[in-house]
């Protein structure tokens, strides 16, 4: 199947629709379900550095944990938050146990009108995905300052793998799942941020100029 990926590069000029990823798209496989929680991924298209696809277990996605992102630029760590966004932090917590971000790298940075660091995809072309999709979560009011974690998709339900960090208080649509909130490592945010991304043609939105590379993501619990 054709791997279709989104114009990250020109979002600026067609915001809010800011930080997508490439499209999820579906086949035709059961999702895995509960339905205590409706929590299901389902499998999808991309699948890079495919490590399976989670099971939901309610017990281990009630358990608080913090991630620690241990990068060329500096550690970034951040609580999940596993009581607002399950889905979401179950996800992130089984591909970081799968050590499937590890020599990765983030390939995005914002410095325009929005102020953003997005990471996830193995490929680094943001047009990489896990292999499943799964639906939002936590929308409704959701803001953006500084430290939020949060997921970014390629329309609604399409979450795969990718994700950004609010380096500088943002204003955008409820449109992207918030599932963590940094405590440490936001002054290595900022720092990427000051030195600055590399697109002449689109200013304020590219590669950033010091390599942000993903060595390790330690899950502790809290």
């Amino acid at each position: 199947m054709k791997r279709k990926t989104w114009a990250l590069f020109t979002a600026l000029i067609t915001l809010p629709m800011a930080l997508s990823s490439t499209a999820a798209v579906a086949l035709p496989a059961a999702a895995t379900q509960t339905a205590a929680t409706a929590c299901s991924y389902t499998p999808a298209v991309p699948a890079d550095n495919f490590k399976g696809i989670p099971v939901f277990d309610a017990k281990k996605a009630a358990k608080p944990y913090s991630a620690t992102l241990r990068t060329s630029q500096g550690a970034i760590t951040f609580k999940a938050l596993t009581d607002k966004a399950p889905c979401t932090t179950f996800s992130f917590r089984f591909l970081a146990e799968h050590d499937y971000f590890d020599r990765s790298h983030c390939h995005r940075l914002t410095t325009q009108r929005i102020f953003v660091l997005q990471c996830g995809d193995p490929t680094g072309t943001g047009s990489g995905g896990p292999g499943y999709s799964f639906p939002d979560e936590n929308l409704e009011g959701a803001t953006y300052p500084a430290g939020t974690v949060a997921m970014a998709n390629a329309g609604p339900n399409t979450n795969g793998s990718q994700f950004f960090f609010v380096w500088k208080d943002t204003k955008l649509s409820p449109n992207y799942t918030p599932f963590g909130q940094v405590t440490a490592g936001l002054d290595v945010l900022q720092k990427i941020a000051a030195g600055g991304e590399d697109d002449q043609n689109n200013p304020g939105d590219g590669f950033p100029n010091l390599p942000v590379n993903i060595r390790h993501i330690a899950i502790t619990k809290r």
